[in-house]
């Protein structure tokens, strides 16, 4: 297989519940005139708890500094593996669990923090800049890695590479054992053909900065496990639209324009973390997606702000135990 690191430096930050408002023009800019901005790598998550921005330098030009916008200090680069010589882009995507056990866990046993992002399309593994050169000497073995330079994919080697992170034969940290909820939503992960979404305009805008959350009261400290929770993540990457929403917002948007795969699946949410994660702590992906993977159960993997959030298959007996073990962390 290739890993790609792909051509984009991101920034992740995190806009305020209450001060959206000092946002909106901007984050209308850069979902529906793109045309206007230079980004090319852009997703907004709305939670519980505020909007987690992810977005490449061009488009955090965008952002005006604010007492309601908090900017994590690193740079964050993309990485994509891809099966076969095809772009993953031009497909649904198979799952973190599919790289759970090539990628995640050999990143968290060195120590590398990761930022997950999975679309419709693809997993996009999110490192940060500084330990690229970990990331390369850790995966070399397993991938042909690739580094896109003006659309060109130019081979990587790890050459004399020399960073404290770096493989040292010392044993991996164990990571904290977070708690998980399992809200009761259902989830739809789908996808728009990027010329119809000025036909989705008024809706889109209405559910993400327009509607009010559902058991508003019961979101501020989620110490149990939610009805339902707020969730709905835009992405709009290199031409490429992904949406995942509950059925909820779902029937909100007209049936024939969304497309989803051909099988229609559901989804079920694991939100992980029962105070605000931070960056930091390096194993919480590999924790969660590890026994997915050994279940052969696929899912998708959204990293936010301040929690993150797994969605599973709602269509199995083996993904039901698997969530009340996933539970019994708690």
């Amino acid at each position: 297989m290739d890993l790609h690191i792909l051509d984009h430096r991101l920034r992740v930050t995190s806009i305020s519940k209450n001060g959206l408002v000092n946002f909106t023009h901007p984050l209308i800019k850069l979902i529906f005139l793109r045309n206007r901005t230079r980004c090319k790598f852009f997703s907004l998550t709305e939670t519980p708890e505020n909007y987690t921005v992810v977005l490449d330098e061009e488009g955090f030009k965008e952002l005006q500094p604010s007492e309601h916008l908090q900017v994590e200090s690193s740079v964050w680069l993309p990485l994509n593996v891809v099966s076969n010589g095809n772009a993953s882009s031009s497909s649904q995507a198979v799952g973190v669990t599919k790289i759970a056990k090539s990628v995640i866990a050999p990143l968290a046993q060195q120590h590398v923090s990761v930022f997950m992002l999975s679309t419709y399309q693809t997993d996009f593994i999110l490192v940060r800049e500084k330990d690229l050169s970990v990331v390369i000497s850790t995966l070399e073995e397993e991938f042909n890695i690739y580094r896109e330079v003006g659309g060109e994919s130019v081979p990587v080697h790890c050459q004399d590479v020399h960073n404290g992170l770096q493989k040292n034969g010392k044993e991996a940290i164990q990571p904290t054992v977070h708690p998980v909820l399992i809200p009761q939503n259902q989830f739809c992960v789908m996808s728009l053909d990027p010329d119809t979404l000025p036909s989705i305009a008024t809706t889109l805008i209405d559910v993400l900065f327009y509607s009010s959350s559902p058991k508003e009261g019961a979101q501020s400290t989620p110490s149990q496990d939610l009805d339902c929770i707020k969730f709905f993540s835009f992405s709009l990457i290199d031409g490429y639209i992904s949406l995942v929403m509950d059925t909820e917002a779902q029937r909100q948007f007209p049936a024939d324009l969304l497309f989803t795969s051909s099988s229609g699946e559901l989804w079920r949410m694991v939100r992980i973390g029962g105070q605000p994660l931070g960056f930091d702590e390096c194993g919480i992906v590999a924790q969660i997606s590890q026994p997915l993977a050994d279940s052969d159960i696929s899912a998708y993997y959204i990293s936010t702000f301040s929690f993150d959030h797994a969605l599973v298959s709602d269509d199995t007996e083996t993904m039901q135990t698997k969530l009340k073990d996933l539970k019994c962390h708690c």
